[in-house]
């Protein structure tokens, strides 16, 4: 028999055994949900019908919840404010005849007589959406789904999808008339508009994106009507190449599986509501971040290296890492963070149908989507993995308590610009704004990762830091995925823990971050320019003179009532993880989502051998593609070379002070303006001229080439 002492020492061997890894740090999860039951916060309140609120269904629900909430009857529209459904009667279509005659007919009927046909393979599938896209008979070819049922699915498989799912998806979508009887208004930049829909709606609409009936929808051009909006017809993705692709399409016939009604059975049916509001700010609403006093180390923060949003974020505001053109590749070649999350949640993708293009300071919220799929990998790793059940509890308007925000981030062709003021600055602002809460309750966490890393050329040290400030400012506690990444783990925690020791202000690392630009030093010199930087602030705070305390109002009281009120409604305890090496995880790769949208062609890269930085004037709230961000940057960098050669610093000063912010705005919103002007007047000109836009601004700087050997 063992003695006390051996049997303690032995059982303390085998709990050191038995303890599992520690693979997060900060706070545990029950202090990011304030010690609550995940889903007992509000992230909005309750469907109501309103001038900023467009509800499709009939109000309130009055039928049982074993039934879908009846559609609204409402006058039709067709117009530029609304979508163009394919069953308008407004929507016709040119018609060759044999004869070689022309005439117009009713595409509605046209969509029916062709998809009432016998369609016994993907190439009768083909030729019936070709029937009334006659326009794109030479350009389309849909060599994804060619393959899916040629070679991926055996013959049995193939047989059941046109034997009898792609009937069931036929008849669903031919009940458009039926069950989307009001306008869908377009949620159009520049306003705060919501939508609300069935999920049977929904559905619907996806099976007439899936046989591509949507008018006005294909085009590319710039001029072209829906130009500043997402692609919708899934022709894009049949037509698409890539292991992943047929993976997507996977996920896809699995949600229709899931969701078209059966000839007699209509139990499958979803019987819930999905809400998808933009969000829009005026840049006067928007915080300046330098005059800021709230302590970072109030955020709690849960950083961990295992899990991801969609799993371990239940509850919380989940980031999806946006395409300004909402979905960014998830039509096309591309699946990454974005494209996943549409292809398991597919009403996701109905976004796409009325959200125009994100301006900076927008975003999209999207409340009570379904997931409906299993996966495994990520990018051309990516597999559908088989049902999922998803048992998120809904809440009083029907929606599952599924929060998804849409925030996108800049590309960078150059990571080094990013660090420009105004870019952070943009970045920032974009995820105050999709952070924002109108409620006045306790705001639920932030569930998000390395937003705008990778493809699009963004470093996460920095965006986890800007994240946490706006999750600071919006009181908002903060759950960081890095997908495996330990290092960066353990050094955004160790941040964490130097603001909660030194009570580091949003002010105080904005203004050190601002600084960083015109250093040139290297990404990786970040977080050590941020420790000596800080350091400096704080020891220069405890430096001054008590006596000149006195003779001022006591800004640290300020603080410490302000730090005491976050506290007691953002309940932290950072506690200290045990630093534990954790087991090898496969970092998750980055690799670059593939989207028409999102491409740009080889831009001119102006290399700056001066060590003055560009002024902080560049605006993107005119940008609407990559390449017009590049070419902000480029043109801003250009400038900046002119004003440096011609212009003294002392004048150039002076002419900055003249300017009086209006309305009481921020002296860096002031100089921004005349600068807009001037960046707008060289894009609408480049806009109109022929060939790329870059070219113009291209012809006194140096060659990417030369620039890359610089």
């Amino acid at each position: 028999m063992l003695g006390d002492g051996e049997e303690d020492t032995r059982n303390g061997e085998i709990l050191e055994e038995e303890m599992p890894e520690v693979n997060w740090r900060g706070c545990s999860m029950a202090e990011i949900y304030r010690n609550l039951n995940p889903f007992e916060l509000d992230h909005l309140p309750a469907v109501k019908p309103s001038e900023s609120h467009t509800v499709l269904h009939h109000y309130p629900i009055r039928n049982d919840e074993t039934e879908p909430p009846k559609p609204l009857k409402c006058h039709p529209k067709w117009d530029a404010l609304h979508v163009r459904l394919p069953c308008s009667s407004k929507s016709q279509y040119p018609v060759v005849q044999e004869d070689g005659s022309s005439t117009i007919e009713n595409r509605w009927e046209m969509i029916e007589k062709a998809l009432l046909r016998p369609i016994q393979n993907s190439h009768d599938l083909q030729a019936a959406i070709l029937s009334y896209n006659t326009k794109y008979e030479g350009q389309w070819n849909f060599r994804a789904l060619h393959k899916l049922f040629g070679e991926e699915y055996d013959e049995d498989e193939s047989k059941i999808f046109f034997d009898n799912l792609l009937p069931r998806i036929i008849r669903l979508a031919l009940r458009l008339p039926e069950l989307v009887q009001a306008p869908i208004p377009l949620l159009k930049q520049g306003k705060c508009h919501a939508v609300t829909l069935t999920q049977e709606q929904i559905s619907c609409l996806l099976a007439n994106a899936f046989l591509c009936t949507y008018p006005r929808r294909n085009t590319l051009k710039k001029k072209s009507e829906y130009s500043t909006f997402p692609d919708i017809n899934f022709n894009r993705l049949f037509q698409s190449s890539g292991a992943a692709v047929m993976e997507k399409i996977k996920c896809i016939c699995h949600y229709f599986r899931r969701v078209c009604p059966l000839e007699d059975d209509r139990s499958n049916v979803p019987t819930g509501c999905v809400t998808f509001e933009r969000r829009y700010m005026h840049h006067n609403d928007i915080p300046n971040w330098s005059e800021s006093n709230i302590p970072l180390g109030i955020t709690p923060l849960h950083i961990t290296s295992d899990g991801t949003i969609e799993d371990e974020g239940l509850g919380l505001l989940q980031v999806d890492f946006a395409n300004k053109y909402l979905g960014g590749g998830v039509l096309g070649s591309g699946c990454v963070q974005e494209e996943i999350r549409f292809v398991i949640c597919p009403e996701l993708i109905v976004s796409k149908l009325f959200t125009e293009v994100l301006r900076p300071t927008e975003a999209l919220l999207m409340v009570g989507c379904e997931r409906y799929s299993n996966y495994t990998g990520y990018a051309n790793s990516f597999q559908w993995a088989g049902n999922h059940e998803d048992n998120t509890p809904r809440d009083s308007s029907r929606r599952l308590m599924c929060h998804i925000v849409a925030i996108d981030a800049l590309h960078f062709q150059d990571s080094a610009h990013q660090y420009h003021e105004e870019l952070m600055l943009r970045e920032l602002n974009k995820a105050y704004v999709g952070f924002s809460t109108s409620l006045t309750t306790l705001a639920p966490g932030v569930a998000s990762g390395n937003w705008g890393c990778g493809a699009f050329g963004g470093e996460a040290t920095l965006k986890a830091l800007l994240q946490l400030m706006a999750c600071t400012v919006t009181t908002r506690p903060l759950v960081y995925f890095t997908f495996g990444n330990e290092e960066l783990r353990d050094q955004v925690h160790k941040m964490h823990t130097f603001f909660i020791e030194n009570n580091v202000l949003v002010k105080d690392l904005w203004s050190v971050l601002r600084k960083f630009y015109a250093r040139k030093l290297a990404a990786k010199e970040l977080y050590t320019f941020l420790y000596n930087e800080l350091e400096k602030i704080k020891r220069s705070q405890r430096e001054q003179p008590i006596r000149n305390e006195a003779n001022q109002p006591n800004n640290d009281v300020e603080k410490v009532d302000m730090k005491t009120t976050t506290l007691n409604s953002m309940s932290i305890t950072p506690r200290p993880s045990k630093n534990r090496s954790p087991p090898s995880n496969a970092k998750r790769s980055l690799e670059v989502s593939q989207d028409i949208f999102a491409s740009t062609s080889p831009e001119c890269e102006n290399s700056q051998t001066s060590t003055t930085p560009p002024p902080a004037t560049i605006d993107l709230s005119i940008s609407d593609d990559s390449e017009t961000d590049e070419l902000m940057l480029m043109v801003a960098s250009q400038e900046a070379c002119v004003i440096n050669k011609s212009t003294p610093k002392k004048v150039l000063d002076k002419k900055v002070d003249k300017i009086s912010p209006p309305n009481g705005g921020s002296p860096a919103k002031t100089i921004a303006k005349p600068r807009q002007r001037t960046l707008l007047e060289m894009l609408d000109q480049s806009y109109n001229q022929a060939g790329p836009a870059t070219k113009k601004y291209c012809a006194s700087s140096k060659s990417p080439k030369e620039s890359k050997k610089n």
